[in-house]
């Protein structure tokens, strides 16, 4: 995600954003190779130099930069119109990471967040589809998606050394919310752990928090069955679907190229 003002004053959202990571990182590089070089009991502990090329870099990007604009009152016209930037801020750090010698790369693009219990309450008027997701917010999340893939397209040109995988985790999910039942789902847009309304999802307290109901505080807790459910928490999926999408896009019959994750480490 990109770096904001609002990430540590308000605790919305992690403090390392990815240009801190990937700052991080060349961090880790170099200083590990001054242990190995220094010897002792931690040197066989660190990665070998030629290792750093050999790695396989992963992503999951997008869904943070666009929530939380959106909770920050900007329009979706306002989040559609930043979105290249967002994207070209991403191929920086990809650049970064390759010009320290990442060369295989394999990158998620956002999740269909119109589906999410967070957003279907908190955007009660949006328009909804044909299975009840916001239809706006997850043409928001198409807008950033075909952004990405293009500039993931410009990349390979640029480094024609590199592998960069784009990864559609966007249709794995969706179909979640498609075919629950087919899939073994239920209530997909029904949060597990969460309290109050249509979505199960209170914006007054969330899971793990205690809400007073009545004069009687009430811990807001889990369904009781999540692996039957798609939203844990009405931002985040549950185990059980992360696991259903990651069975889906692991097969590389949702990437383009179409690499299976299995051979996404041997360099092209």
């Amino acid at each position: 995600r990109l770096p904001t003002a609002d990430v540590i004053p308000q605790g919305q959202a992690s403090p390392f954003y990815l240009s801190l990571q990937c700052s991080q990182f060349a961090q880790f590089k170099n200083r590990s190779q001054i242990i190995r070089r220094q010897g002792g009991i931690y040197a066989s502990l660190m990665p070998r130099e030629e290792t750093f090329a050999k790695a396989l870099y992963t992503f999951d990007i997008g869904q943070n930069d666009l929530t939380q604009s959106l909770f920050l009152n900007m329009t979706i016209v306002q989040v559609i119109a930043a979105i290249p930037d967002i994207v070209n801020h991403f191929s920086d750090n990809i650049k970064n990471l390759y010009s320290l010698g990442a060369r295989l790369f394999w990158v998620y693009n956002t999740r269909p967040i119109g589906c999410f219990p967070q957003i279907l309450t908190s955007f009660p008027s949006a328009k909804k589809d044909s299975v009840g997701c916001a239809k706006p917010f997850n043409i928001l999340a198409q807008r950033f998606n075909a952004e990405l893939k293009n500039a993931l397209a410009r990349l390979r040109i640029e480094f024609p050394l590199a592998t960069i995988v784009y990864v559609d985790l966007y249709s794995a999910l969706y179909s979640l919310y498609t075919h629950p039942t087919k899939n073994g789902f239920e209530h997909p847009l029904v949060a597990c752990c969460g309290y109050g309304g249509k979505y199960n999802y209170g914006r007054d307290a969330t899971c793990g928090e205690t809400i007073d109901v009545n004069g009687k505080n009430i811990m807001v807790g889990s369904c009781k069955d999540p692996s039957v459910r798609v939203s844990w928490d009405g931002v985040h999926f549950t185990e059980a679907a992360n696991k259903f999408a990651f069975d889906l896009v692991s097969s590389g019959n949702f990437s383009n190229p179409p690499i299976p994750l299995k051979l996404a480490c041997h360099p092209r």
